[in-house]
């Protein structure tokens, strides 16, 4: 068998690293920086502990990794708003079924621990104090005014209106991840009746 060329060798690294970023993901994202220990990331990724040290030096690296990547993929969500279709109304339907849509559930839950846990880096904390409520506040600002004029926002301060559909739709993904019994995520259109007068 012929050897691995460079450019093999770097797919399976990059291929690697992924499956290793996904395994500490889910483990993070249960269990926090603090409860997580490497061994548990290397046995979640199904490769040995030893191996683990090859790609990241320290648990503080990997979940400053993770942490950086889902700060970046919100921003361009909020970011990305603006070319979803239709009216504001419509694009606000979009964003909210796309922040409900469980397949980003563990990337919220390690959103949530970087805020919530003791003993995150300080690059972490950086993260979050870059990335905070007013921040995502003032990226959607500008949907909510054109809504607003558009008659399709109730009237009334705008900052404090899309604070507060924020902190419902965080609130509903951390209810949904606790698995209540009974408990279901509404539907959008009667979630956005605390913002839309239709």
């Amino acid at each position: 068998m012929a050897p691995l060329n460079d450019e093999q060798l770097h797919h399976i690294r990059d291929e690697r690293k992924e499956q290793i970023a996904g395994a500490a993901l889910k483990v993070f994202s249960r269990r926090g920086i603090n409860g997580t220990k490497m061994s548990m990331i290397a046995a979640e990724a199904g490769i040995s502990h030893g191996l683990l040290y090859h790609y990241f030096k320290s648990k503080e690296e990997l979940f400053i990794t993770l942490v950086e990547h889902a700060m970046i993929a919100a921003q361009d969500a909020m970011r990305n708003v603006y070319d979803y279709p239709g009216s504001p109304i419509d694009k606000i339907k979009s964003l909210t079924h796309d922040m409900l849509d469980e397949s980003g559930t563990d990337y919220f839950m390690l959103i949530h621990q970087a805020r919530t846990s003791e003993g995150v880096p300080e690059k972490v904390k950086q993260l979050i104090e870059d990335y905070s409520m007013k921040a995502a506040v003032n990226q959607l600002l500008p949907l909510f005014q054109e809504g607003q004029a558009a008659g399709q926002i109730i009237a009334g301060d705008l900052e404090e209106m899309i604070a507060s559909y924020l902190s419902v739709v965080n609130g509903l993904m951390v209810l949904n991840v606790q698995e209540i019994g009974g408990y279901q995520i509404p539907k959008v259109h009667i979630l956005l009746r605390m913002i839309s007068p239709n």
